[in-house]
């Protein structure tokens, strides 16, 4: 793994990085930069998903560049340490399973969910350690 962070627009990282962020299981992603990626990306299949019965908690979905880490129940919860370490894991086995080597990330679990960035950082470089992908994390 090569572990950068970088301060930059996430969105300017070339197409060839996948981008991930939480959600929550009800896929309601009205507030920071979930907003930015239902603006910039269609995850209307997703939030449908999401609609018909919630989604798992723990668990990565792809729909196109995206990677939606699945971090809590609903959109006005917060995520925890154990659910953020499962989404990062399912992340993880996503990447390894559809040959992805590059992810560009904002400070995942850090921004509206309030956990400290610093634990999350040694949650993700520990779930990647022993792969090839290359992670950068964008931040404002």
């Amino acid at each position: 793994m090569n572990f950068t962070e970088k301060q930059g627009d996430l969105f300017e990282l070339p197409d060839d990085y996948v981008l991930a962020h939480c959600i929550s299981a009800d896929a309601r992603m009205g507030k920071g930069i979930a907003a930015e990626f239902v603006r910039r990306f269609d995850l209307a299949p997703l939030k449908a998903k999401a609609e018909a019965a919630p989604l798992e908690i723990g668990v990565c979905y792809r729909e196109g560049r995206v990677m939606n880490l699945v971090t809590k129940a609903r959109f006005s919860g917060k995520p925890t340490y154990d659910s953020l370490t499962r989404a990062v894991r399912s992340l993880r086995e996503a990447c390894e399973a559809e040959g992805v080597h590059k992810l560009g990330l904002p400070r995942i679990g850090s921004g509206l969910d309030r956990l400290r960035w610093e634990k999350v950082r040694e949650i993700v470089q520990r779930e990647f350690a022993d792969t090839d992908v290359e992670i950068v994390v964008c931040t404002p």
